[in-house]
């Protein structure tokens, strides 16, 4: 199997474990619906430009906020970090499995996993 099938293959057993975990917990299935896409919103950012985008692309699809998230939902207890850091998680690895990676500045398609057609 070449990387890219192992790193697509990664991203879907990412976002199957976030999302049965999710619904094990017994969460609202209409919130991560609702939410499922909420992070793609920093792809305004491409109305600006370029490196705009890519910057603002890449802020809200990194594991850092979602994993801040999880830290916070052990730490507090609140179940409102856990729903936010399973969705977000879960919306990164769908990204990953269909091909989709963190931008480069020259354009929204170069990606770190490939550059989209």
């Amino acid at each position: 199997m070449t990387p890219k099938i192992w790193i697509r293959l990664e991203g879907a057993l990412g976002f199957l474990f976030c999302t049965m975990i999710y619904f094990l917990l017994g969460f609202n299935i209409y919130v991560f619906l609702a939410c499922l896409l909420l992070p793609d919103i920093f792809l305004l950012g491409y109305i600006v430009n370029n490196k705009v985008g890519a910057f603002l692309y890449n802020l809200g699809h990194v594991f850092i906020f979602p994993l801040i998230l999880f830290l916070l939902a052990v730490i507090t207890t609140k179940q409102a970090f856990l729903v936010i850091a399973l969705i977000w998680a879960s919306h990164i690895f769908f990204d990953i499995m269909i091909g989709y990676g963190l931008k480069y500045n020259e354009g929204f398609k170069i990606t770190h996993l490939q550059k989209l057609d």
